[in-house]
């Protein structure tokens, strides 16, 4: 997808105990009465629960840090002692519960892959498909020996280029492969008529993750500037391209002036902004300078007569581009977009110029992840579902999905009663809110109908070609789609991915097996522990259908505004009021003379609503499934407490300071620390932790934002 992811516990301790033997009957007789020998059953043995993974009942309290108070920082006080004791590993830009449970996924899927790679199998099996990709990616010595004979050809090609026309045609090629390239091309839903599928051209091309990052005004980024135009000219010199500093030079002057054009984050968190569905007659008036016809022809949409133009003022910018910046030095962008995009396939000595630009420079990374864990990325890249089903069948078992599926359900009541219950809601707009989560589908664990890749060539000795032909297979797949009825058992994400996500153009939520393990969920936790951690995260994905995004989508999945003019009016006062919340936290306070480095409240606001909504909806499902009794207290805790903590828990993360400036600009959710923050807007908080008037995160109860 471009751009775009309850647990009731089953297991309850049953005290057991003999029945009392019944009295004997008295005789009717006044006789003394013989002895009764009553044989008693034998006793039930005792079935002791067996201990959570973490901590007595769900929560590691040696992470905590008691001389931190609540009130002060929730974050720190649950996870202080985590964090000052965890170091994050040297091959990570970042380290917490996700990377945690990811490390222990790849650990997984390395298995099943070098199992596949040592056996073998048939010819174009799944089994051969999945070994012959990896070996061949994890033969060093025949990959420096080959050194850079498999691109050669490519590079040739972008030599000959001789004109515009054929400049776009690479374009185009590049698109099919999904190589980074100005014109992003992919096939999805059509977000106005959700039952068929639309192709779509996007802003693309840049080599920084971001176009503010070329800003020279962003101060933050100088040394990703350098670094970057450092590492074209490193790129060019590893080939031998003449005058290589002064060719990469005039790479990144490029490169800004399509950063220029491009939209921001922001313009493109507005669905309503980016669906703008054109002609291809209209296309040619929008940007001139391209035969659009042509590359159509070239990305196989000739057979289209509408395409959705994500961006129109980009792509008429990056037109322009085409023809009025030199053709030689769009060729050297191209060479340079064919060399990043082959380098983890190449001799090391282009995987070690490419690691120490996008792994050191840009995220402060020390260290080159190990090539078996590369091999593993690529290959769940490539054929991610056909190593699911092998995960799935190894480490997942039914009973974790029939507890998922259920706790799902009992988020959605929760949901569905906190919509009933709400008091700045419309009946008419409270309806169609009804209507749209009746119709939510929930996915759980892994798909019901795995993908097809026979029509995948892997080929032993090949890991360009492989990785190439992959990019190829994905393209065609969604080409395929055009014209035809949309799959609603499709999935976004592999079984092994830790994460989760709300589509809504299909209105699902989303949850793969990996994520459904501790800290977020475990069926020997305490039920309030598990509702903190994945209940919140079902939460989050189920109030993504009505966050600020979400909600323009009705419960047909389309793109359509079905709110009344007053509620969208009150929606906005509470969501202005969470935006400034978030504005205010600055994990870089101003120092030196350089300004402070702040969470953006609008980059953020669709998931600081979900955390928000999912929090609180967790909350009440929790409390429902108490039943109207008192959650017991464990080790001197309470439920609401156990709660709280079960959501901070899976909030510890360290950073690297780059690491943590570049998601500042180009991370639509909060950082951590800010994301366990937003327990300050949920009153059951404060009497949980008894947090006064005049403590820093304490919130006056007009000041709270209440959505959902």
């Amino acid at each position: 997808m471009m751009n775009k992811l309850s647990r009731l516990s089953l297991f309850v301790l049953a005290a057991c105990c003999p029945p009392k033997a019944a009295a004997p009957v008295a005789p009717s007789a006044p006789t003394t009465p013989e002895p009764v020998a009553v044989e008693l059953p034998a006793p039930e043995p005792v079935v002791a629960r067996p201990r959570p993974q973490l901590g007595a009942w769900g929560f590691d309290a040696t992470g905590m840090d008691a001389a931190v108070t609540p009130g002060t920082s929730f974050y720190r006080h649950a996870n202080g002692t985590w964090l000052k004791n965890t170091t994050i590993p040297d091959d990570k830009s970042n380290y917490g519960m996700f990377t945690a449970l990811g490390d222990i996924s790849e650990q997984r899927t390395r298995e099943i892959i070098e199992s596949a790679a040592a056996t073998g199998g048939a010819p174009g099996s799944e089994q051969q498909q999945v070994g012959e990709f990896y070996k061949s990616f994890m033969d060093e010595a025949a990959i420096e020996a080959a050194g850079t004979k498999p691109i050669q050809a490519e590079l040739a090609a972008v030599s000959a280029i001789k004109n515009v026309d054929g400049l776009v045609a690479r374009f185009a090629l590049s698109g099919r492969r999904f190589e980074v390239n100005p014109f992003l091309t992919y096939v999805s839903q059509d977000e106005r008529n959700p039952e068929t599928h639309i192709a779509n051209l996007a802003q693309g091309g840049l080599g920084l993750p971001d176009r503010d990052m070329y800003d020279v005004k962003a101060a933050q980024f100088s040394g990703q500037r350098d670094g970057y135009k450092k590492y074209i000219e490193a790129m060019f010199s590893l080939i031998s391209l003449k005058n290589a500093q002064q060719r990469a030079l005039a790479v990144y002057a490029l490169e800004e002036k399509m950063a220029a054009a491009h939209w921001t984050r922001l313009q493109n968190r507005d669905p309503q902004k980016t669906y703008n569905k054109m002609s291809v007659i209209e296309l040619q008036k929008l940007a001139p300078t391209i035969a659009w016809t042509k590359w159509l022809g070239g990305a196989g949409l000739a057979s289209q007569k509408e395409i959705n133009v994500n961006q129109p003022t980009a792509i008429a910018g990056l037109a322009s581009l085409v023809k009025s910046q030199p053709l030689a030095v769009w060729k050297d962008y191209l060479t340079l977009r064919l060399l990043t995009d082959a380098a983890p396939y190449l001799p090391k000595k282009f995987v070690d110029t490419h690691f120490e630009f996008f792994g050191k420079t840009l995220s402060g990374t020390p260290q080159l992840r190990d090539r078996w864990k590369r091999g593993v990325d690529g290959v769940t890249g490539a054929l991610g579902e056909a190593v699911g089903k092998l995960y799935v069948a190894k480490y997942f078992p039914p009973e974790t999905k029939a507890a998922a599926d259920k706790l799902v359900k009992n988020l959605l009541v929760a949901m569905g009663q906190r919509l009933d219950a709400l008091a700045w809601m419309s009946p008419e707009t409270k309806a169609k809110a009804k209507a749209k989560l009746a119709t939510y589908n929930p996915k759980i664990g892994y798909p019901n109908r795995w993908r097809d890749y026979s029509a995948l060539q892997i080929v032993a000795g090949d890991p360009v070609g492989n990785a190439t032909r992959a990019g190829e297979f994905e393209y065609q797949r969604l080409l395929a789609k055009l014209g035809k009825p949309v799959d609603r058992e499709e999935w976004g994400m592999t079984p092994m991915t830790v994460n989760a996500y709300y589509n809504p153009v299909l209105n699902e939520i989303v949850f793969p097996a990996a994520i459904l393990q501790p800290p977020f969920f475990d069926p020997n936790a305490d039920d309030a522990v598990n509702y903190g951690g994945i209940g919140a995260v079902i939460g989050h994905e189920i109030s993504h259908g009505f966050d600020d995004q979400g909600r323009q989508y009705d419960a047909s999945g389309a793109l359509q505004d079905w709110w009344t003019k007053a509620d969208a009016d009150k929606f906005k006062v509470a969501t202005d009021k969470l935006v400034a919340q978030y504005n205010a936290y600055c994990p870089f306070p101003a120092a030196g003379g350089k300004p402070a480095g702040c969470v953006s409240g609008e980059l953020t606001l669709g998931e600081n609503i979900a955390d928000l909504a999912g929090l609180t909806v967790a909350h009440s499902a929790y409390k429902l499934s108490l039943g109207g009794k008192e959650a017991p207290v464990l080790d001197g805790t309470t439920g609401d407490q156990r709660f709280f903590f079960g959501w901070a828990q899976v909030w510890r993360r360290l950073y690297r300071d780059q690491e943590l400036t570049n998601r500042l600009v180009t991370d639509v959710h909060s950082p951590s620390e800010y994301r366990t923050s937003v327990v300050r807007n949920l009153d059951a908080w404060y009497p949980a932790f008894g947090v006064k008037a005049g403590e820093p995160l304490f919130l006056a109860p007009d000041k709270r934002v209440s959505i959902w």
